[in-house]
């Protein structure tokens, strides 16, 4: 009987070992931390703009170089003038404000194409030139080292000719 009670306190002296040693193991884990890379991925937008008699019309497909895939981004198309009717927005597009509109991309994997984003819209007053903006203004929280390829300011003059970004 001696033996089992000394036993049964050097048994549970180890389990109670274990368990501080396990109890500070967080602790430690809980220290300072440095923060973690954010993922990078390099959106680019290839496309043209072509405005005629007050219409434009611009036409992109959206591109990731990687290394990271992106879930999903948001596009701008701003241009210098009011827009005073869209005739039909694509699915994926908005309008968001007198001369702004916001297009989702869809998934893009690394090193991947999206589907080609066409708009068209019609100015007030059929101004002789147009400047339109492209932008991104949300990647899924991607980091973009290289956003040259990804804003564009194309200006088109209103003679029906086509503008390349």
């Amino acid at each position: 009987m001696l033996v089992r009670r000394v036993l049964g306190r050097g048994f549970g002296a180890v389990g109670l070992g274990v368990v501080v040693v396990l109890g500070a193991g967080p602790a430690v884990a809980d220290g300072p931390r440095l923060p973690l890379p954010a993922p990078e991925a390099d959106l680019a937008y290839h496309g043209q703009v072509a405005v005629s008699a007050g219409r434009v019309d611009v036409g992109f497909i959206p591109q990731n170089h990687g290394p990271s895939a992106v879930g999903d981004a948001t596009v701008r198309l701003r241009w210098s003038a009011p827009v005073a009717f869209v005739p039909g927005l694509p699915q994926q597009c908005v309008r968001a404000e007198a001369r702004t509109v916001l297009c989702r991309t869809g998934a893009l994997p690394a090193d991947g194409t999206g589907g080609r984003i066409g708009v068209s819209v019609w100015l007030a007053g059929v101004p002789s030139e147009v400047t339109v903006r492209i932008d991104t203004v949300w990647s899924d929280g991607k980091v973009d080292r290289n956003p040259q390829n990804s804003r564009h300011q194309v200006l088109a003059l209103d003679t029906g000719d086509v503008y390349y970004f």
